[in-house]
């Protein structure tokens, strides 16, 4: 059983509510106008940053999510410093997380369908853990089958048609993310991230 499995409710929304005090002092720092929602999906706190105008927030993105990476593992610590404990923490910016999950899903979607027709292997680009776990996901949701290859920062999912399309075995993705993903939900980097990560 995991840490953040033996967490109760109640230390959950301790850590929202830490996390939610340090992310609410940035805002000050930086004058950005925001509110904080704060909440616990899949057994992990959530935090997310949202603004009615969000020009300014959108700097607290980043390209290709490198801000609110940042701002999670800032806020993680923030978080471990008062609990003592490691945090699974997930903060969002303006709804980042959930688009970047659904861009993910419509990649995995295309190469799915490709392999359907072609009956050939397809390689995606280069992902973190958390978008690879996204991935592995969907196709194992299709009846199908992935595996991750390579070495960080290069790591890339496979998506194959199973041997046997009758075999549901839970082999069917030969890859660590899934154990990484179990603690990188929304992490994005390893940390992952971000976005994945509230299924």
């Amino acid at each position: 059983m995991s840490q953040a499995d033996e967490k109760t409710i109640d230390q959950l929304n301790d850590e929202a509510d830490i996390a939610a005090d340090y992310l609410e002092g940035l805002l000050d720092i930086v004058d950005y106008e925001g509110d904080i929602e704060m909440g616990v999906r899949n057994n992990r706190p959530v935090v997310q940053i949202v603004a009615d105008d969000n020009t300014d927030i959108k700097h607290l993105i980043g390209r290709h999510g490198e801000v609110v990476d940042a701002l999670q593992q800032l806020t993680r610590l923030a978080v471990q410093q008062k609990t003592g404990e490691r945090s699974h923490l997930i903060v969002d910016v303006d709804g980042y997380l959930k688009r970047k999950r659904q861009r993910l899903r419509d990649m995995a979607l295309d190469a799915i369908d490709e392999v359907r027709e072609t009956g050939e292997p397809v390689s995606l680009e280069p992902m973190n853990s958390f978008e690879r776990k996204i991935v592995h996901d969907v196709v194992r949701e299709e009846g199908m089958k992935s595996r991750s290859h390579g070495e960080e920062p290069k790591r890339y999912v496979t998506v194959y048609r199973k041997a046997n399309q009758n075999d549901e075995g839970a082999d069917d993705i030969v890859d660590d993310d899934i154990a990484e993903g179990a603690t990188a939900d929304f992490d994005d980097r390893g940390s992952a991230s971000p976005a994945e990560a509230d299924e």
